[in-house]
């Protein structure tokens, strides 16, 4: 495994392009589905797929523009506004003392003077009342984020662990932010930090996170009393509001964006990606189904017609692979999604090791069957009583691969469905590529840690 690097700033260039040509690569691929084709299926699955291929441009736009956008969640009263209000700065997002002053998810551009953009959005509570809808804008938002920043005013409560751990499934880097520290003792705000710590992990058995992923800030301090003596010796008491306390949570986001912003728009551009590409693949499948169905059958007669026709043990063998090889390319190319001989030969091996030994059995009973055939065919001459035997091994043999002409179709629609994300500059290769050049010390790394069980990652 490629040992982990520094995210430089050389290196983040490095992941925004190869995400720019892993979208490109997409686009031309999945475009042609809009052109005229031989499939009379075509116009109707362009339609459908219109949105998805809208998703890889306005994508591949953002990765153009260079916008980092950074969402902040959280249960109604914890101050998700307050806290946008103080990076920015100045009082633009609406805040009160009552739920659910935020009612839509709104967006701000945050000037932090370096070459990428930052848009901070706001978002509504995630315990409002009717919140299926708003939890629906939620998982949006998070679906198009960066950054999540996760803001809590306390212990977390079990509806604000289930949102956590909600959001965690969005596999984006998360920044935990204890706000309205000040209104707790010392005592007190470091026993809730630890309890964080463990807690914001989404996932009690992870690591504590670790400093760059929790924050301790007062976003909107409690106004406090203050004594002023007058020079003539009169004493008033007035209430005062203390400055925001968001340094901390400021410079944190600064480091990362700076340390490793372009990789993270690079990977959840990827991530977006991926997710357009399944769902391509997904209606492509469903569009074309009865042709892929008919495509099969036909693969599965023509390879045991050819098998048993073959009077040579082991070439029968090579033509049935070779046969099963061009079903896996034809239905990539019935389904309109790239598929190279080499991916193709990759394909067959996985489904043929994950049959759980079946087709590997069903092979090698070929084996035998097609040995036995060469046998009778080379007696046959002496012997014509031998002709019997050999019709009934090809018979047999016919049986055994077509079958595993069947089984290999059927499987490698599943595998097609999920799209074509591996190969060459495939998103999920390129998300393993930057996920395997990072460094334990960044955000990324719990990132690369959650992915990686998806993409076959390890770390020691």
């Amino acid at each position: 495994m490629t040992q982990p690097q520094p995210v430089t700033k050389n290196l983040q260039e490095t992941h925004l392009n190869r995400a720019r040509a892993s979208l490109r690569q997409a686009l031309s691929w999945y475009g042609n589905i809009r052109k005229p084709g031989q499939v009379s299926s075509n116009s109707q699955l362009a339609g459908l797929v219109k949105p998805e291929l809208e998703a890889l441009t306005a994508t591949l736009n953002k990765l153009d523009y260079n916008v980092i956008k950074i969402a902040a969640f959280g249960l109604v009263s914890r101050g998700k506004s307050a806290v946008l209000n103080a990076l920015l700065g100045q009082k633009i997002l609406q805040t009160g003392p009552l739920h659910g002053v935020t009612q839509y998810p709104r967006s701000v551009r945050w000037n932090v003077g370096d070459k990428v953009q930052v848009e901070l959005i706001d978002t509504p509570g995630l315990d409002e009342i009717a919140g299926e809808v708003r939890s629906q804008m939620a998982r949006e938002v998070a679906r198009q984020a960066d950054l999540i920043l996760f803001v809590v005013a306390g212990d977390i409560t079990r509806t604000e662990y289930q949102a956590l751990c909600e959001l965690r499934q969005a596999q984006k880097p998360l920044i935990l932010v204890f706000n309205k520290i000040d209104l707790y003792p010392d005592t007190d705000r470091e026993k809730i930090y630890k309890n964080l710590q463990q807690l914001g992990t989404g996932n009690v058995q992870a690591k504590p996170l670790q400093p760059d992923e929790i924050v301790t800030i007062a976003a909107e301090p409690a106004p406090m009393e203050v004594r002023v003596e007058w020079p003539d010796g009169n004493v008033t008491y007035e209430w005062e509001t203390p400055p925001p306390q968001v340094d901390e949570l400021k410079q944190t986001i600064l480091k990362i964006l700076n340390r490793e912003g372009r990789s993270l728009i690079a990977l959840n551009a990827l991530i977006q990606a991926r997710e357009a590409e399944e769902a391509i693949a997904s209606k492509t499948i469903d569009v074309r189904q009865q042709e892929a169905e008919d495509l099969i059958w036909q693969f599965t007669r023509y390879k045991a017609v050819a098998v048993a026709l073959n009077p040579i043990a082991f070439l029968d063998i090579i033509g049935g692979t070779v046969a099963d090889l061009a079903l896996i390319r034809s239905l990539a190319r019935l389904y309109g999604l790239p598929m190279t001989g080499y991916e193709a030969t990759k394909l067959l091996k996985t489904i043929l090791l994950s049959s759980g030994g079946l087709l590997l059995g069903e092979l090698g009973s070929s084996l035998l069957l097609g040995l036995s055939k060469s046998t009778a065919a080379v007696a046959a001459g002496d012997n014509p009583s031998h002709i019997t035997a050999y019709a009934g091994s090809a018979i047999a043999q016919a049986g055994i691969a077509g079958y595993g002409a069947f089984a290999v179709g059927k499987a490698a629609q599943v595998y097609l469905e999920k799209g074509c994300s591996w190969g060459q500059l495939g998103a999920s290769t390129v998300i393993a590529e930057i996920l395997a050049e990072v460094e334990p010390n960044t955000i990324l790394y719990r990132l690369r840690q959650e992915l990686g069980r998806n993409l076959g990652m390890v770390d020691e």
